[in-house]
């Protein structure tokens, strides 16, 4: 069986660089081919300069030996468009990148890579990219619930317009969406002016051991909580426990936290228990990641899902110098914190 295709799906509310990130990419001397699939919603097209367009057609060849196509019905029949054209030799590409309007949900684009067997045949999905107009971030992020689900979902944040603001004003900005996604790492980008190596294989959904959180960002913030005595790492509510002058207060619903054991868990309690709050909450979990200590397992359990889309795998064993932790992070739409946590705290091992 041939690999699998990769795809990164590129989001971010209007005005905040997708297009100028995509032709970066595009115009690159990288030697790999690349699908740009366009929602044909997209405030500003990819740079006609280097398309050679064909009018009766949806899918046009640019002279660097990229493809570019727009969403006709939908991403689906798209996707498995460009595979049976490139199955059959019609076109040629090594990755296919989705760049979705500004006020999309990136979710249902997410699930598609999980849910259509077809499409899970052929692309893997590597990364959400989400891109943050730092000038008028705080406003979008207020007052619409897209842009913060855009936050929760993203594995890569590229911060544009950076100069447009203060020192003090970046520094909060990116305080905000530290709270609200700590796990996605946060670059302050000119132009599109991108190195590669942050937009494609960031292996954002692949079932690894690595957690993804900034630990300086969680020790960063343990001068302002007081709640440690309950055996689990403290809260990312933004605002609650932020006493920083500089630090705007901003109840966001979308938040994260980060749950903590040292005991092992019990396998079947666990499993229960993940897959009950799936089915209740799952609409309103964006993303959730874990490296769990399972007993009777002497390797570590690596675990991730998207809304209600779960899996899990075994990694490497745990190393004998090293603290045999569970950690765990939600992303989500007012998520009940308290539930999720006592119910984990029920399924540890006696």
């Amino acid at each position: 069986m041939s690999a699998l295709i990769p795809a990164t799906i590129v989001t971010g509310f209007l005005g905040s660089g997708k297009t100028t990130l995509l032709n970066r990419v595009l115009h690159e001397a990288h030697g790999s081919r690349i699908a740009v699939i366009e929602n044909e919603f997209g405030e500003e097209n990819i740079d006609s300069e280097i398309l050679v367009r064909d009018p009766g057609e949806q899918i046009v060849q640019m002279s660097n030996g990229c493809v570019c196509c727009t969403i006709r019905d939908d991403l689906r029949a798209t996707l498995a468009d460009l595979a049976a054209k490139r199955r059959k030799g019609e076109i040629a590409f090594d990755r296919v990148i989705i760049e979705t309007t500004g006020i999309a949900d990136p979710g249902p684009v997410a699930q598609t890579f999980f849910i259509d067997d077809e499409v899970a045949s052929q692309y893997m999905l590597d990364a959400v990219l989400t891109l943050v107009d730092a000038k008028h971030a705080d406003q979008q992020l207020d007052s619409r619930q897209e842009a913060r689900r855009q936050i929760g979902f993203a594995d890569q944040i590229f911060i544009s317009k950076a100069d447009l603001v203060s020192g003090d004003e970046l520094a909060a900005l990116q305080h905000r969406l530290a709270h609200m996604n700590p796990r996605a790492r946060q670059s302050v980008v000119h132009f599109g002016e991108v190195p590669l190596a942050d937009v494609l294989d960031l292996k954002g959904f692949n079932l690894n051991a690595k957690l993804d959180i900034d630990p300086e960002f969680l020790a960063a913030d343990d001068h302002d909580d007081h709640d440690h005595d309950h055996g689990h790492d403290h809260d990312h509510e933004h605002g609650e426990h932020c006493n920083h002058p500089h630090h705007h207060h901003h109840d966001d619903d979308v938040k994260s936290f980060v749950f903590r054991a040292d005991k092992p868990f019990d396998p079947a309690k666990l499993e229960d228990f993940l897959g009950a709050i799936v089915q209740v909450y799952g609409p309103r979990m964006l993303r959730y990641k874990g490296v769990l200590n399972m007993r009777g397992i002497d390797r570590k359990v690596v675990f991730q899902g998207v809304h209600q889309l779960m899996g899990s795998d075994l990694a490497a064993p745990w190393s004998a110098n090293e603290p045999r932790q569970s950690k765990m992070v939600f992303i989500g739409i007012d998520l009940p914190r308290d539930i999720l946590e006592q119910g984990l705290q029920q399924c540890l091992a006696a």
